[in-house]
């Protein structure tokens, strides 16, 4: 009787226990709070770029008295739905997202918008963009636009690798913005290209695969600043040091390459305070009743040796 009894007890905190552990980690997933409660999923945090604009949303939300679910799907777009999804069954206030793939999100939006649950866009815009309240994103078509200008500048005629990430409409914009400009001109040739989802992990090996199958490039537009530096590495490594190369965000790594680098032709700089601060700000206008632009453009610059020293190396625009 008493080693049932025993056994009994056992059971009964074993089952009290793991109850324990569940409430847990359930506020730890989603704080208890009696102010407004927003998510966000970023495409990647293995990226800088991201981390900013986060900083800037949560210093913003926090200042509000507000709290920020941070979700990382890391690039796995189905893991970026069921986050999506998660906020609305967990009745957010508001939700940010930064997409990873524009078209394929199209049925979490839209079940956020049935739930009358408003979406703030950043950096990426979407496919269906009457289903967001608004979209935050610099002018990348431009950027590009610059980094073709200027490598027209430098050369009379180039041969010209492209690394994507042709999914994301925000990298895909950079790229047509480039082939654009030089649409025509048939001194300007692109003779590579490939995906590396802007990861400088997987930029550095694709750029290798490049050089076994292309021993003369003279330029490489990538769709931001670390897939820029995986190319950096591996053209380094492979001796090829009069390519020139051009990235997208204007990091703090790559400006203080320029100048003391000639490979690197130069980075378009974007401004990720703003956009982090842009979100927090228009999702706040939204909710108390005021009305929003449907889109905000933040311009860009291009950063080169020309400009360089009107720019704070160590830190963000």
């Amino acid at each position: 009787m008493v080693k049932n009894n025993l056994k009994s007890l056992i059971v009964i905190l074993g089952i009290i226990g793991a109850l324990m552990i569940g409430i847990i980690y359930y506020h730890y997933q989603y704080p208890n709070t009696q102010n407004r409660i927003f998510g966000v999923t970023y495409m990647t945090m293995n990226n800088p770029f991201y981390e900013v604009i986060n900083n800037e949303l949560l210093k913003a939300i926090e200042d509000n008295g507000d709290q920020l679910l941070v979700r990382d799907p890391a690039l796995d777009v189905d893991k970026q739905i069921e986050q999506i999804y998660s906020f609305i069954d967990y009745h957010v206030d508001g939700i940010f997202i930064n997409p990873i793939d524009s078209e394929k999100i199209t049925p979490a939006l839209e079940a956020a918008h049935q739930a009358g649950i408003p979406v703030i866009v950043v950096d990426a815009p979407v496919k269906n963009e009457e289903l967001v309240n608004c979209t935050i994103v610099s002018d990348n078509y431009d950027a590009g636009v610059q980094c073709a200008n200027d490598m027209m500048k430098r050369f009379d005629s180039a041969r010209i690798v492209l690394l994507k990430h042709t999914n994301v409409k925000s990298a895909k914009d950079r790229i047509d913005g480039f082939l654009d400009t030089i649409d025509g001109l048939s001194q300007y040739q692109v003779v590579d290209e490939g995906e590396c989802e802007g990861q400088v992990e997987l930029a550095m090996p694709l750029m290798e695969d490049i050089l076994q199958r292309q021993s003369n490039i003279d330029v490489v537009m990538a769709l931001n600043d670390p897939s820029a530096l995986g190319a950096l590495a591996a053209l380094e490594a492979h001796h090829q040091e009069n390519t020139v190369v051009y990235g997208v965000d204007g990091t703090p790594d790559m400006k203080t390459l320029i100048g003391s680098h000639a490979m690197i032709a130069g980075t378009v700089a974007q401004s990720p305070i703003s956009i982090g601060h842009l979100a927090a700000e228009k999702m706040y206008e939204y909710l108390a009743g005021k009305d929003i632009e449907n889109e905000v453009v933040i311009p860009v610059q291009l950063i080169n040796e020309d400009n360089i020293e009107m720019y704070d190396e160590t830190g963000w625009q």
